[in-house]
């Protein structure tokens, strides 16, 4: 639990902050945010940058920056909010590469990050005995206890 905690928080600030940068820069310049021609929404339900960067800022940068927040405090239960956003990134992820019908290097490598924040969101629940198939096998236990 000693590494599990500050990666979290190292991984949600990097994608947070980054994704707060990625959404402001997309509602500053709807057009072209950071060199990205509006083209590359040709064949998507999008003329501009303005909603991807809206989502962007909220869902990703928002969401992990609040998860961070829980995983620096330590809350027990921190691993819901950083398992959301993990898999808010991941689907984020690949609804992009659909979307754009290309796969960059940046998509493997955010993929990749949320499906460890995913892992150690899961390790965490685990850990502080908050995941729900731990409580099934302690009420089956207990339940045991008290048939025998």
């Amino acid at each position: 639990m000693r590494i599990i905690r500050p990666l979290l928080v190292a991984l949600h600030l990097f994608v947070g902050i980054g994704a707060i940068v990625g959404g402001i820069a997309a509602i500053m310049d709807p057009v072209s945010p950071l060199g990205m021609p509006a083209s590359a929404l040709t064949g998507t339900p999008f003329d501009s940058f303005i909603i991807p960067g809206v989502i962007l800022f909220c869902v990703i940068g928002l969401g992990n920056l609040a998860a961070a927040v829980t995983a620096f405090l330590g809350k027990w239960w921190m691993g819901y909010p950083s398992g959301t956003a993990a898999i808010a990134l991941m689907i984020w992820i690949v609804i992009q590469c659909v979307m754009l019908d290309a796969v960059a290097g940046l998509h493997v490598i955010f993929f990749t990050i949320g499906a460890v924040q995913g892992c150690l969101a899961l390790a965490m629940t685990m850990i502080e005995g908050v995941w729900p198939g731990t409580w099934v096998t302690l009420i089956l236990a207990r339940l045991r206890r008290n048939a025998g």
